[in-house]
């Protein structure tokens, strides 16, 4: 529960920001050309608020439905749906009044704060923290393959050479390169010898759906880490430290063939051998259903894996900076072509606000809520730009249209239009929300 509890917060703080600096954007151009703004919201406050207070022509306040937030700007078809002032003249302080660069100035507000700030992200992590990752070459044991990366054609012990015959210098960007490259062969070492892991449409349809392929490979240099609630291994008595020997006297060189094994074991009891203390002790354990003890592995040597690091001045920050940011955006716009690939179905991946979430860590790390806000930061600013009506992008559409061809659409069509986006957003949150809900009835989340 607090992990989750943990987790919530960071997510409400984390929208919090990106939406009072999203509106900001929109506020900020606004006051610039002399547009009258009503409201200024964080969070949505249908028929009461939880907090407001006026301040010049502007009312500041907190909703109660935290779907986002909203500036009311006057003379503008917006959320509100205000349709009794815009039967009024125009006047001068009216969004309707400014000329069409102007309006279009303030609609991209929002999107150029939420790019500008996740920029600015990005180069306060680097100088803070720097970046430190491990290079593919320095997984010296291979990788360890999950299921799913069984499935697709990877085992046990492979050493990545390449993705499509081009080197992968971040371990860690082996798999969103297959993804977001649509990758379709991947060079590994395998016994030796070199060969090619073929990567079809399918296979990304499965990388999609599951939350992990390969890891580095480890040897089977092992202690008992935390133990889980009323699982087989604290039952049967396993404490914190008790170092692993073997199991059912068999030695084993690398944690996953230690995994492998209990796979193999399912409802049935096996003899762990252990030093405590120094002393070898041996327990008695009933392998689940699912083929575990109930025990997280804590490594004897942690460091076993050289991460190679890189740290960053002030001034040195600042492009490495805006690079990251670029290639953030860059990698999140490569996830749409997903959306067109049959055999991926990706809109099956879509999430809601438990998968936002479940990004976060379970411990309040700032390191990672940084990151993750960074990377919150882009995606609004993108989905933001959607050419649906009810988003900035729609307006936006709507007014680069007036710019070519001098003709501004109606307000009644406009008022329609906005009524039909609001239900399409309506009906994507609903959607992807259900997602969530069925993934943790399935047991899938």
């Amino acid at each position: 529960m607090e992990t989750i509890l943990v987790k919530a917060a960071q997510l409400v703080l984390s929208l919090s920001i990106l939406v009072i600096l999203h509106e900001f954007g929109h506020f900020m151009f606004a006051r610039l050309f002399k547009t009258r703004v009503e409201k200024f919201y964080l969070f949505f406050d249908p028929w009461f608020s939880l907090f407001k207070v006026q301040k010049g022509e502007t009312e500041y306040g907190v909703g109660w439905l935290p779907l986002g937030g909203y500036v009311k700007i006057s003379g503008m078809i917006d959320e509100s749906m205000d349709k009794e002032a815009m039967k009024l003249p125009p006047q001068p302080w009216e969004f309707r009044s400014k000329t069409a660069w102007q309006r279009l100035l303030i609609m991209l507000g929002g999107v150029m704060m939420n790019f500008v700030f996740a920029m600015i992200i990005y180069i306060g992590v680097l100088f803070a923290w720097g970046e430190s990752y491990l290079p593919t070459e320095n997984a010296r044991y291979g990788i360890e393959v999950s299921e799913t990366g069984k499935q697709i054609g990877f085992q046990n012990g492979d050493k990545i050479l390449g993705i499509d015959n081009h080197p992968v210098e971040n371990f860690a960007s082996i798999v969103p390169t297959i993804v977001l490259d649509n990758a379709k062969t991947v060079q590994v070492e395998r016994n030796g010898q070199k060969m090619d892991v073929e990567i079809s449409d399918a296979d990304l349809a499965i990388l999609l759906k599951s939350k992990s392929m390969i890891a580095p490979r480890r040897p089977f240099e092992i202690k008992v880490g935390k133990l889980g609630k009323d699982s087989p291994a604290q039952k049967a008595g396993l404490e914190e430290e008790d170092v692993f020997v073997s199991v059912d006297s068999v030695k084993f060189a690398f944690y996953d063939e230690f995994t492998d094994y209990l796979a193999t074991k399912k409802d049935q009891a096996i003899t762990l051998q252990l030093i405590r203390n120094g002393q070898p002790i041996e327990k008695v354990v009933q392998v689940s259903s699912e083929g575990k003890i109930g025990f997280y592995a804590a490594y004897i040597n942690p460091d076993i894996f050289e991460y190679k690091t890189i740290e960053y001045g002030f001034f040195e920050s600042i492009p490495a900076g805006i690079k990251k940011g670029m290639q953030t955006t860059a990698d999140y716009l490569k996830q749409f072509r997903l959306f067109f690939n049959k055999e991926a179905k990706a809109y099956e991946s879509l999430g809601g606000f438990a998968t936002i979430g479940s990004i976060f860590p379970g411990t309040w790390d700032w390191f990672s809520f940084w990151n993750m806000t960074a990377f919150i930061s882009i995606i609004l600013a993108i989905m933001n730009l959607l050419p649906i009506p009810a988003l900035d992008g729609g307006h936006v559409m709507f007014l680069i249209g007036e710019i070519i061809t001098g003709r501004k659409p109606g307000e009644k069509f406009l008022e329609y239009a906005q009524i039909a986006g609001m239900v399409l957003l309506l009906a994507l949150v609903l959607y992807a929300n259900a997602n969530d809900i069925i993934k943790m009835i399935n047991g899938t989340f």
